[in-house]
């Protein structure tokens, strides 16, 4: 639609503009095509939003049907039809088709979101309510019954949040959500197991404690996705989590840099107090009983060194206010470099205080000592050794939670904010519940079912303690700039970490020839991924290799097309690179696949299609050859071989889509005829 309206309005057009143009509409009539299905097979599900849904598909659907009109080349020959030649030049009817086309889609967006977010609390309040069951349940038999509903009903909650984490765009929810997903599928089985024991041991109080604390997490984590689907908070309730310290001081540095173009932005006294705001968050670090004697002194003179260069600044900043001399401009510009390098002199420090202290951490509890010394307590039932053993976890546990503060104010990011956040919560709730769990079996120390339960409890802290080290080496990469854009394809590999080849590209920028260049030679490549997807929708078996393989190069290649724009998860030039490795891999698979497909034919068909094949090995040997090739400071020169490969493959693989499709129903008729034919000579016979 950006194509259609973008295009120059010179009325003068060659025929191979006109069939682009023509094309490009047939695309947004095709794709909205689609989606109107998919919107009509939601509206058939949900009689009461039907009528709505309904109405949108159609108007949606009439907008295609328009944009496919205007732009349709054949109706120029027509001299009575003077309107489309008016599309050209002033382009108001695609305009308005293309209002029309994105309001109705919008409206279909929206209603089926309400769809999704409707079924999430329906299964969540199915999930309670089997749960509130669960907690009354006195028999054995009658907790196995309801145990194996409630379940099923878990399987299908964790399906639509896993698909909803999923579309989220959100990074911030979308953590939020991972997170209590991740307490809701731990705490399942330990359900189970609290469950089995209370009613094993109905008068023991810790083992009630034990399954009570299960469901009160679990409840809070089921509530905590509803708030998250429905972007609101319990009787109106924000969101009063404490503000970190890398956050603060990028928010600072932000409002310092405002001040330098705009000497009235705001006031010295703001200033000060977000400076003392972030100061005194640091204190969490100097008052810390685990962190050394070294990191304090350092942390605590970089903070003054910090509050010095901030009343230097605001000293400059005054004058500035009023002398507009040279020299003033040049010395608050040193005063901006001077604050900005002992701000970030701090972050490296609390950054360093925090990791080091994690890892020792870690290191010092990996052998999990304690664990296993309350599980061996328990069996023995050593009531003793119990209070001892507790008292240990207790002060690990503290330990554990203070370092993911610690590690909060060094995360860089929301998302691994709220990771911190999680694991602080699951080190606090769980800990508490071994030390439960474990008197329970030091009472009942023969007991199996006991003994099953702790060890579901000690599961549970050494795989958040594993997680842990993940969360680590994120915090790491962010502060190291490593993190780079999550995007996967089906099942493609993963780029490699270690490339110095990739380490090497910068993209220059480009000038406004090359810029049209490429974005004229992504639009014929994304009009490509479209007739791409219109042979593979053909196949009726969306499994064949051939079909899987020939998908995945339509999607690379509409992500190669949204790069070209400027958009889509290809940021970087490793980004782009590895894409195109990985394409031109899955051509060489397409073509192993096809070839395996060749043998099951006749003689003729065989050698047509591997002719086609032959054309197809080298672009793909050539591709990789090209992404490979060093071209310093000439990264779009690069970009445009590239693009002009990518595309000289998917006009090859949309023939060999197309050929595959008919050989193989030629073959299919020839095996029909061939089997009817031998049914009568069998009946003749």
């Amino acid at each position: 639609i950006t194509t259609l309206i973008n295009h120059k309005d010179n009325t003068k057009k060659s025929d191979k503009t006109l069939q682009a143009i023509q094309r490009v509409g047939q695309a947004v009539n095709l794709a909205v095509g689609r989606f109107v299905k998919v919107g009509e097979a939601i509206a058939n599900e949900n009689w009461d939003l039907k009528e709505e849904i309904s109405i949108a598909c159609i108007e949606a659907k009439q907008a295609g049907e328009t944009i496919a009109a205007l732009t349709d080349v054949t109706t120029l020959n027509h001299p009575e039809s003077e309107g489309q030649i008016m599309i050209f030049t002033d382009k108001t009817g695609v305009i308005k088709a293309a209002r029309l086309l994105l309001s109705s889609v919008t409206k279909v967006l929206l209603l089926a979101d309400r769809v999704v977010i409707k079924q999430i609390i329906t299964s969540r309040n199915k999930v309670l309510s089997t749960m509130e069951r669960l907690e009354k349940v006195n028999s054995f038999q009658e907790f196995v019954q309801i145990f194996s509903q409630f379940g099923n009903e878990m399987v299908e909650f964790a399906h639509l949040t896993g698909d909803r984490q999923n579309d989220l765009k959100d990074e911030k929810k979308k953590a939020k959500m991972a997170a209590a997903r991740a307490v809701l599928e731990k705490c399942t089985m330990m359900l189970l197991t609290a469950s089995k024991t209370c009613l094993r041991h109905p008068n023991c109080e810790s083992a009630h404690k034990n399954k009570e604390g299960v469901f009160d997490r679990m409840k809070v984590a089921l509530d905590k996705v509803v708030e998250i689907v429905t972007d609101c908070k319990p009787n109106g309730e924000s969101d009063i989590s404490s503000i970190s310290i890398f956050t603060g001081i990028k928010e600072f540095k932000m409002n310092i840099e405002a001040v330098r173009e705009n000497p009235y932005f705001q006031s010295k006294e703001n200033l000060s107090a977000t400076l003392e705001v972030i100061l005194e968050r640091t204190e969490d670090f100097t008052d810390s009983a685990y962190t050394s004697h070294e990191h304090r002194e350092r942390i605590l003179e970089l903070s003054t060194q910090a509050r010095m260069e901030l009343q230097q600044f605001i000293s400059v900043w005054i004058q500035a206010q009023s002398i507009k001399t040279k020299s003033i401009a040049e010395e608050l510009e040193l005063t901006v470099l001077k604050i900005s390098h002992s701000l970030n002199e701090l972050k490296k420090e609390l950054h360093s205080t925090a990791m080091q202290l994690a890892a020792d951490l870690l290191k010092y509890h990996a052998d999990h000592v304690v664990l296993k010394a309350l599980k061996l307590t328990g069996v023995e039932g050593n009531l003793e050794a119990l209070a001892e053993y507790a008292c240990k976890l207790s002060e690990q546990k503290e330990q554990l939670v203070e370092t993911c503060q610690l590690l909060r104010h060094v995360s860089g990011t929301e998302p691994l904010e709220i990771t911190c956040i999680h694991a602080e919560e699951t080190f606090q709730v769980t800990g508490q519940q071994i030390i439960s769990a474990a008197e329970t079996l030091t009472l009942h120390p023969s007991s199996k079912i006991a003994k099953e339960n702790l060890d579901v409890f000690c599961e549970a802290w050494e795989s958040q303690i594993s997680d842990m080290s993940t969360l680590l080496r994120e915090i790491n990469d962010v502060f190291e700039g490593r993190r780079g854009e999550k995007y996967g394809y089906l099942s493609l590999p993963k780029p490699s970490k270690n490339n110095a080849n990739l380490k090497s590209l910068k993209l220059d920028k480009p000038d406004s020839e090359e810029q049209a260049k490429i974005a004229k030679l992504g639009l014929k490549l994304g009009l490509l991924t479209s007739d791409a997807d219109c042979e593979i929708e053909k196949w009726e078996d969306q499994e064949n290799e051939i079909v899987q393989y020939g998908r995945n190069m339509s999607r690379m290649a509409y992500s190669l097309y949204l790069f070209t724009r400027g958009e889509g998860p290809l940021k970087t030039s490793q980004d782009l690179i590895h894409h195109l490795e990985v394409f031109a891999a899955e051509g060489l698979k397409l073509t192993s696949s096809v070839q395996a497909f060749s043998k099951q034919l006749k003689d003729d068909d065989k050698l047509m299609l591997l002719l086609e094949i032959n054309k197809l090995i080298p672009l793909c040997h050539q591709l990789q050859t090209v992404t490979k090739a060093s071209l310093q400071n000439k990264m779009f020169l690069k970009v445009d071989k590239c693009i002009t490969k990518t595309r000289s493959m998917m006009a090859l693989l949309i023939h060999l889509l197309s050929l595959c499709y008919k050989l193989l129903k030629k073959m299919e008729n020839n095996r029909w005829v061939s089997v009817t034919n031998k049914d009568a000579v069998d009946i003749k016979t």
